[in-house]
This record gives structure tokens, sequence and C-alpha cells, in this order.
């Protein structure tokens, strides 16, 4: 068994700067973390290396979001980014997949024809978006996955992509790590004021949807969903 956790705690907490983390997957219970440095990726500042976009540009991959997040979790779960336990134990996983029923955590997700080879999951709020985990089955496909999340918040107006840690895999992408003072200042932009209405708050949110709109409004041959490697390279090179 494991305890429950509350999708309104969880909310609260990022929205101060602390996330769960677990001991393993068969942890019953979560502790806080709230680290010293924290790692961003700078939404003008993805490299997109010669090498990736090409595999991008090419449809190496079949990129969507949202239709897969239970799956996408579970591999991340599963596989931990290659290290022998994972942080992320059921109370963690079942927040999660309620945080995404009510619109607030999603997913991107990689295919090799009907397979799932690659993605990551993380929760939205107002502004800022705070990535929780990836996976890769298929070379480059962690990395086309975090290209098309870039992608998709530059067009859906974010200001904050939070990576939580700096590893070597996200550096080379562009990732920088910041003291926790200057987190906490980007993460209050992000979210905006306190004594907003509720239709003003509303106005601020990020737009996890609008490169799928863009996607069907370029037509470009691509199947209803999936995002076109060449918009992806496109939003990633355009500049602010």
């Amino acid at each position: 068994m494991f305890e429950p956790l509350d999708p309104a705690i969880v909310l609260g907490a990022y929205s101060v700067g602390v996330f769960p983390m677990a001991d393993s997957r068969d942890a019953r219970s979560v502790y806080w973390v709230e680290p010293r440095r924290r790692a961003i990726l700078p939404l003008d500042g993805f490299h997109l290396s010669r090498s990736l976009r090409k595999v991008v540009v090419a449809d190496r991959f079949r990129v969507t979001a949202d239709r897969a997040f239970g799956q996408v979790l579970r591999l991340c779960a599963e596989s931990a980014n290659d290290r022998p336990e994972t942080w992320i134990n059921r109370s963690i996983e079942h927040a999660f997949i309620r945080l995404h029923e009510m619109g607030h955590a999603h997913s991107v997700e990689c295919w090799s024809s009907d397979e799932l080879v690659g993605g990551l999951y993380g929760l939205a709020i107002g502004r800022a978006f705070f990535g929780e985990s990836m996976v890769s089955r298929a070379t480059n496909a962690s990395k086309v996955a975090i290209a098309a999340l870039v992608a998709r918040l530059r067009a859906g107006g974010y200001t904050l992509l939070d990576c939580q840690f700096m590893t070597q895999h996200l550096a080379t992408l562009g990732a920088v790590e910041i003291s926790r003072a200057d987190y906490m200042a980007l993460l209050a932009t992000a979210l905006g004021g306190s004594d907003e209405s509720s239709a003003s708050a509303a106005a601020r949110d990020g737009d996890f949807g609008a490169l799928d709109r863009l996607a069907d409004a370029a037509g470009d041959g691509a199947a209803a969903g999936v995002v076109p490697g060449k918009l992806i390279a496109q939003l990633l090179v355009q500049t602010s």
C-alpha cells in the first residue's frame, strides 16, 4: 500500500518551489525537495544541434502530446533514466495521473510506428512548466521530446521550463543552473500576481495546446494530433 498524495498539495508545493520525490518505486511515502541550485532550460536558449535538427526535420519519430500520459509516466518510473532506482513511487504516479485528468499535467510522446519509444511528462501552472522525467527507448527520442516540448512552450506563451536538477544531457541542450533566489523570481513572474481576477489569471496561463492548432493550420500532410518536425525546428530557431 502507499500513502495517497493530494493533487492540491502538489500544486501548492510547486507554486512555492518545492516538489515531491520518493526513495524508491515501492516507498510508501514521499519527501519534499527544495534545491539550493535549480536547473532551468531558457526557452530562447535551446541548443538545436545540426544532428538533432536533422532528426527532428526528418520526422524520424511521430511526435504527439497528451496521447499516452500514463504510459509515459510508467516508462519513466520503470527506467528512471538508467538509474538503478526510481524516485517515482505509486503516490506520485497516482497524483500525477489525477493532475493529468484535471488538465494540469501533460506529456510529450515519441512514436516509432505504433510503439512508444520515448517521451517526457511534467506539470503546468500559469506560464511555468515543471519537467518531471523523460525516457528514451530509441536513440535521440528523449532529445526530440525535449525539443518538441520547448517548441510547444514557446508557442503557448510559457516563460519558465524548470528541469529541477542539472544533468550533462540537459546541459548539452542549453540548460543552466541558477540560485534558488533567481529561480523564485522567475517562478513568481511565471505564476503572476495573487491579486488578479480569475479572468486575468486565465489570460496569463500558458496554452499547452497552441502548438497543436498551429500544426493543424499548417497542414503539411501531418495526421491530426501529430506535430511536424519542420514546425518544431521553425519555432526553435525563431528569435523572441
